[in-house]
């Protein structure tokens, strides 16, 4: 059984804390701050990409610069706003002149990316690009041979929905992955409303029980 929401978003903010604070890696000496992440601490959709740019270094939130705007675009699609959704990132510091996050800070960042879905208890898990599909998944498969197909995976202790997706970055540039991306999201709000693997169990353990004879009836064949 999971905390409370108060308990869990308390948890969070201490989180947070830790986060602001953090020098487990060298990008804490050219960071602005720290970008912990932002959105609903109870959200089912959960978004994690690469790492932040200048301007969410600036600010201190992430996919606040020209990708999160196609973000806010393609949720507004579907439905759903940045409220409704947490997003967050595999490095919650931005390396130097936007180079590619190095294994040392993805795991020295993984502990409170873990913590985040831990405490937030998403269904769904979508990863934009490479770095987060490949940490999360814990394949080496590239984005491009699995967006847009979801995989169950344990994380955190819990069983998610792990959704790999193009990331808004790449579809700003290529109109072909802006329409892939697009097609993509259309399929969330299915991908959300679906049972998980140990929900249908239960709902298959409550199917059986509401069809078992009762006691009574089958003392009549005893």
């Amino acid at each position: 059984m999971s905390d409370s929401s108060d308990v869990r978003r308390e948890r969070l903010i201490q989180l947070y804390r830790d986060v602001s604070t953090c020098t487990r890696c060298r990008l804490n000496e050219t960071r602005t701050r720290a970008v912990f992440g932002s959105g609903n601490a109870n959200a089912d959709l959960m978004f994690v990409g690469e790492a932040p740019g200048a301007e969410e270094d600036r600010q201190g939130l992430p996919f606040v610069g020209r990708a999160g705007q196609l973000l806010n675009q393609l949720l507004a699609e579907i439905g759903m706003r940045r409220e409704d959704v947490f997003i967050a990132n595999t490095l919650k510091s931005r390396p130097p002149g936007n180079r590619d996050p190095q294994p040392d800070e993805i795991e020295a960042c993984w502990p409170y990316l873990e913590s985040q879905i831990q405490l937030i208890e998403p269904r769904v898990v979508a990863t934009l690009g490479n770095f987060a599909t490949k940490k999360l998944t814990g394949s080496p498969t590239g984005i491009t041979r699995c967006c847009g197909t979801p995989q169950v995976h344990e994380l955190a202790g819990r069983t998610v929905f792990i959704y790999p997706l193009f990331h808004p970055a790449a579809a700003l540039r290529t109109p072909s992955v802006l329409e892939r991306l697009r097609e993509d999201f259309s399929r969330i709000p299915a991908l959300l409303a679906e049972p998980l693997p140990d929900e249908q169990e239960a709902l298959q353990i409550e199917d059986a029980e509401d069809h078992a004879v009762p006691a009574d009836q089958l003392d009549l064949f005893a």
